[in-house]
């Protein structure tokens, strides 16, 4: 079985909105075991979107519509649906009273425009999920050689779109096809490593794998968030499949050792976070090339904030910005890096301090000096060290690198791995 994603909105096309649904829906088809040839982007035109709507059908067994079901006139995806499957619309006045029963939880009167959201193709199915005013639409179409198809219609707000996605689309699609097998992921995060290094160390086992056909690893470069290295495990139950997973992450791991920073929906903060919360040690920041975006990161982090004492924006007037704004021949930037570390735990009454300096500024470059160079330092009862290491981008890649940077080589001391 086969389907395809249709996403609807004139903003994805003018780039005023980026298209993560269809990736998304994309990546949880596949973990599912449904192919998907080919995603689709079309602005808010009847005629454009009952072209889209129609090929999709003829050359897939589903489609997955996404957006154009709110209240506004521009929302059209359920009247398109329903001329596609020639059916008329009809009030489901269930989805009514839930909708003005929202509206009313919020202290507000539900606008007329709204009930158009309650208009559902006669012969279709709304999903049990609902967090929004809109209802997720199942409608069944008999295509011309008799073959049963089926087109689903989910809002374009992410969270919604992923609670009927996962409540509703997939079980439907798995039972469609007859698919009884469990198909799961797991996703190590790596630091420290390029994409092609990480191919190299893992070359034997990927042909390995290769061979098998299950699991199976791949590559994703997410930047900030690290490489990650995913392997999917297809079973016929579920603990099955966490045998496979667990055995394999344990084989990698053996290979990759401290590269591995973090599993699944886990990151390089609140990793750290909570290697600090289990040692109780607190933890303080001088903020200076990260500009804040350190701080940001440790304290919505998903664990272990209790850790983070807090962080000093070293930006404004003062020996801290001068530290860090004057001539790079003048001041040594392993040392400046080292005094605000320490600045960090005084100031904040932490256990560990940890800051950067960087050359992120083009007219401060030098030979020696080059844009992107910066010196991440630790802090610690019985532990300090500097870094230098050479940063690639633009000022915003230098900050996000700085950030996780640093906080890798907090983590490798933590776990033994350096000092």
């Amino acid at each position: 079985m086969n389907c395809e994603v249709i996403a609807v909105g004139t903003e994805l096309l003018l780039g005023q909105i980026v298209d993560t649904n269809s990736s998304w829906i994309g990546e949880q088809l596949a973990l599912s075991g449904i192919d998907s040839h080919y995603q689709t982007k079309v602005g808010d035109n009847w005629t454009r979107i009952e072209e889209a709507v129609r090929l999709g059908l003829e050359r897939s067994d589903a489609v997955i519509m996404c957006g154009g079901l709110g209240p506004t006139q521009d929302d059209i995806t359920r009247e398109v649906i329903a001329s596609v499957v020639e059916s008329d619309l009809v009030l489901d006045q269930a989805i009514a009273d839930r909708i003005s029963e929202m509206f009313r939880s919020r202290g507000r009167e539900m606008p007329e425009n709204n009930l158009r959201q309650a208009m559902v193709p006669e012969g279709a199915q709304t999903m049990e999920q609902q967090p929004g005013t809109a209802p997720g639409l199942v409608v069944p179409v008999q295509s011309p050689d008799g073959s049963p198809k089926v087109i689903y219609a989910v809002p374009g707000v992410p969270y919604e779109m992923k609670e009927m996605v996962l409540g509703t689309v997939l079980p439907d699609l798995q039972e469609r096809s007859g698919i009884t097998s469990v198909i799961e992921s797991r996703v190590l995060r790596t630091w420290g490593q390029s994409e092609s290094g990480l191919a190299e160390i893992l070359g034997g086992r990927i042909s390995e794998l290769e061979a098998s056909g299950n699991p199976t690893l791949a590559f994703l470069a997410s930047g900030v968030e690290g490489i990650k290295v995913r392997i999917t495990a297809k079973a016929s139950s579920s603990e099955e499949v966490e045998g496979i997973l667990q055995e394999e992450e344990g084989f990698l791991r053996e290979l990759l050792g401290d590269l591995v920073f973090a599993v699944d929906h886990d990151n390089m903060e609140s990793t750290v976070l909570t290697l600090l919360a289990d040692r109780g040690l607190s933890l303080g920041v001088v903020e200076t090339t990260t500009a804040g975006y350190m701080a940001h990161r440790l304290a919505t982090a998903r664990s272990g904030t209790e850790a983070f004492s807090g962080a000093v924006a070293a930006r404004g007037p003062g020996i801290l910005s001068y530290l860090l704004k004057g001539d790079p021949g003048v001041w040594q930037p392993d040392e400046a890096a080292m005094q605000l570390a320490r600045v960090a735990r005084g100031v904040l009454v932490s256990d560990v301090g940890i800051a950067t300096t960087s050359i992120e500024d083009q007219s401060r470059a030098t030979e020696s000096h080059p844009f992107g160079t910066a010196w991440l330092a630790v802090s610690m009862e019985g532990f300090e060290t500097v870094e230098r290491v050479s940063l690639p981008g633009d000022l915003e890649r230098i900050r996000q690198f700085s950030t996780i940077s640093l906080l890798n080589l907090l983590r490798l001391h933590l776990q033994g791995s350096r000092g």
